[in-house]
């Protein structure tokens, strides 16, 4: 993760398998971490099953909260990829049963696989 990306707030790729065995208490038996993108300390999480948003709360980081969305719960997704200007690419996700979409700012180099990853996990 570069040191600008983090300064500007956007999610960059980090070790799956680190994040992997971070998780391992709270991910089902069969679920694997397909890829996962860091946020100074919160995370995006790929799994077979589903996408997870990690927000790390107050100071010390103790207070974590934990979003899961299953893939058959995504209807769609946008992923806007950087320009010579704008610096970091977008992720926007639409979720049954919710009014409005979730963005997630990313890397400018994370377009391209998180586009690939969520393909692969609701298409694939």
């Amino acid at each position: 993760m570069g040191l600008l990306d983090t300064l500007m707030g956007n999610a960059s790729e980090t070790n799956a398998e680190e994040v992997k065995d971070e998780l391992a208490a709270i991910l089902a038996d069969n679920e694997q971490v397909v890829k996962a993108y860091k946020l100074v300390r919160d995370l995006v999480i790929f799994t077979t099953g589903r996408v997870m948003f990690i927000d790390k709360q107050g100071l010390t980081g103790r207070k974590v909260n934990y979003h899961s969305i299953p893939y058959r719960a995504i209807t769609q997704f946008v992923v806007e990829s950087a320009g010579h200007f704008d610096t970091d690419s977008e992720l926007t996700l639409w979720v049954s049963g919710q009014n409005s979409p979730l963005k997630i700012e990313l890397s400018k180099n994370a377009a391209q696989g998180v586009q690939k990853t969520l393909a692969q996990q609701l298409f694939g």
